[in-house]
């Protein structure tokens, strides 16, 4: 199976097939709007602003399992990340990325980058996961790792 055979609906209700990155690099996250990580969007967007024009694609998948923190609805969701943070990247539908009702995307990046020590459970929001221009999952970053801190890894893909 590969990344590419996925979709995901965004946060307007559209059917998005992720065969339409092929060739771009991807930065994957699951996010919410009432964390203390919150502030990331901004770095996240920095670099879709900064690096798309290169070949990168961020896509944000906002998620209520961490602390209730992504209370709102998909429309709320993505005026919250426009008005605050000027947010351009794809927002997509609401989802969950752990248990039974996990969106298959999350339950395929946890197993091609499994957490520390082998866990394949996303631990909380701004979990980021890098893949590369053929698909491939390359690496997990944990919340604390800010946007800025992946750019390197980022730039290097795109030969930038």
């Amino acid at each position: 199976m590969s990344i590419y055979e996925f979709s995901a609906t965004n946060n307007r209700g559209e059917e998005v097939s992720l065969a339409q990155y092929q060739g771009k690099v991807m930065l994957i996250a699951n996010t919410a709007s009432k964390c203390g990580f919150t502030p990331q969007y901004q770095g996240l967007n920095d670099l879709y602003k900064d690096l798309q024009d290169k070949g990168l694609v961020v896509l944000g998948f906002p998620c209520n399992q961490f602390g209730a923190q992504e209370p709102g609805s998909d429309s709320e969701i993505s005026e919250f990340c426009e008005l605050n943070y000027g947010v351009s990247f794809p927002i997509m539908s609401k989802i969950d990325v752990n248990g039974d009702n996990a969106h298959p995307l999350f339950t395929y990046l946890k197993s091609h980058a499994p957490g520390i020590m082998g866990s394949k459970k996303i631990k909380w929001n701004f979990t980021k996961f890098l893949i590369n221009q053929d698909g491939k999952v390359l690496k997990r970053y944990a919340p604390l790792t800010k946007p800025e801190a992946i750019r390197k890894d980022i730039e290097a893909l795109l030969g930038a």
